[in-house]
């Protein structure tokens, strides 16, 4: 028997074959927050009767069903390759390094279609039964990153889904040993030309969101009311902040100039073997800032926050590289 609250909460994931088709889960990453829930659409016949007063509650229709909500989650030296993959799009197999424990993934941009998950969350009832609640053709619409003085790397990712299925038994949840965080003290930030940046001192926060806009309204006959696979229909959109200490004005610098510089944004954790060690690394080719001048707010040290976005330099892509000791997605 579970326990009868948050605490005995637990997800599952796996890549699905087919957008939409359940597949048993075998990942569960841990996870601090889920708002992932079932959205109906419905709609109320509403034929005049004599004398009638209410609604019909038989004339009542579902005509949409999807899913839709955030999971929030620390970053992990463990499990995260699948979650990279679906919504930065390329295909990925993790490449062994010489001949050590340690495997890297290279997640470049790449359109998502046919990356879709199954997510399934056990939900406690206070007598510690755990309800099932697993959402299908699951599609990463956008992810954020976010790291700040004393704190963990975090990720908030935005979810669409085809639907929900309680029909499935509730996997049985395991969770590999040596799990643990991305943090501050891990943390660096380099700017200047792509392949040749150089560290920069004062950065406090960092934030980076990746949004993947797709058509999620693809509901048409002959569907029983479920959607098919959404499809890319713009840009994709990268944008981020900086959070600093005023200690020179070399990103100050560029926002006035509007000057382009690469952007690193990495951690560096404890070595797997040899001189590999546990890495997340966001590497976008061109930033541009857009707004965050210096000023004065008092006594206390300058701390500006530029923001900024992540643009195509002709050349190279923006990617996600990824360091573990995971052989498979």
């Amino acid at each position: 028997m579970g326990i009868g609250s948050g605490l005995g909460a637990q997800i599952g994931l796996a890549a699905e074959s087919t957008y939409g088709t359940y597949v048993a889960p075998t990942l569960f990453p841990e996870f601090s927050k889920s708002s992932l829930a079932y959205k109906k659409t419905t709609a109320q016949s509403s034929g005049i009767a004599a004398g009638r007063q209410l609604a019909v509650a038989s004339r009542r229709v579902v005509t949409q069903r999807e899913g839709a909500g955030t999971v929030e989650m620390e970053v992990m030296n463990k499990l995260m390759g699948l979650i990279l993959q679906n919504f930065m799009g390329t295909t990925v197999t993790p490449v062994q390094q010489m001949a050590t424990a340690a495997y890297l993934q290279t997640h470049t941009l790449a359109d998502v279609v046919g990356k879709s998950l199954t997510i399934q969350q056990g939900i406690p009832l206070t007598t510690g039964t755990v309800t099932d609640k697993t959402f299908v053709g699951c599609k990463i619409i956008s992810a954020e990153f976010s790291c700040e003085v004393g704190g963990m790397l975090t990720v908030s990712l935005e979810i669409d889904a085809q639907g929900v299925d309680e029909t499935q038994t509730l996997a049985a949840a395991s969770y590999p040993t040596g799990m643990a965080p991305f943090h501050f003290a891990q943390m660096a930030v380099k700017t200047g030309s792509y392949g040749t940046e150089t560290a920069r001192d004062g950065i406090r926060k960092v934030s980076v969101k990746f949004e993947r806009p797709q058509a999620t309204d693809r509901f048409y006959a002959n569907s029983s009311a479920t959607k098919k696979e959404p499809i890319s229909n713009d840009l994709t959109k990268i944008t981020g902040s900086v959070e600093m200490d005023y200690v020179d004005t070399v990103l100050d610098d560029m926002n006035t100039s509007d000057a382009g510089t690469a952007f690193v944004w990495e951690f560096i954790g404890p070595i797997i073997a040899s001189t590999y060690r546990e890495t997340f690394r966001i590497k976008l080719p061109v930033i541009k800032f857009n707004e965050g001048p210096p000023t004065v707010e008092g006594y206390e040290v300058i701390k500006p926050t530029l923001s900024f976005e992540g643009l195509f330099d002709g050349t190279n892509l923006p990617a996600i590289e990824y360091m573990s000791t995971d052989i498979t997605l």
